[in-house]
């Protein structure tokens, strides 16, 4: 499966990579994985998102971290300020690839907002798409990104 760095959102949508980074970075979000038989699980995280990327710092004995170690695959939804969802909603996937060189570590610590621990695992989340909600009038107003599948240039 293909998937792109962050900054590739950034560059083809950049109304829906602000929206995104707002409703993410610093926050708490809710990451899905899937367990070893298939079954989805969902797990709170604080996705640190800047220069181009989109990173999570994990708990090495985590079910999270142990989940994407053995499949990748991920959905990441933003918590919801209430019931209305008047903050509206932001919802990627993709694929998420333990990080293990220094440099990048250096580079997510610097971005994020908290000091994570010096034994977190760090994973950068590739994104395959990006959609997000607004309730205007309480209509639902939705913005889509799907990354092309003919995309090789800034691709995993």
């Amino acid at each position: 499966m293909q998937a792109a760095h962050w900054a590739v959102l950034e560059r083809e949508d950049v109304t829906l990579a602000a929206f995104g980074q707002e409703r993410l970075d610093g926050k708490v979000a809710y990451l899905a994985t899937l367990r070893k038989d298939g079954r989805p699980r969902a797990h709170p995280v604080t996705p640190v998102i800047g220069d181009g990327h989109m990173f999570i710092f994990l708990e090495p004995s985590s079910p999270r971290t142990r989940d994407l170690e053995e499949n990748p695959d991920f959905c990441l939804h933003c918590a919801m300020s209430d019931s209305s969802g008047s903050s509206g909603e932001f919802q990627t996937t993709g694929i998420a690839v333990k990080v293990e060189d220094k440099e990048t570590r250096d580079l997510a610590e610097s971005i994020s907002n908290f000091r994570p621990s010096i034994r977190s695992l760090l994973f950068e989340l590739y994104i395959t798409d990006a959609l997000s909600t607004a309730y205007r009038s309480g209509q639902p107003k939705r913005r889509r990104w799907q990354l092309a599948s003919a995309m090789a240039e800034s691709s995993l």
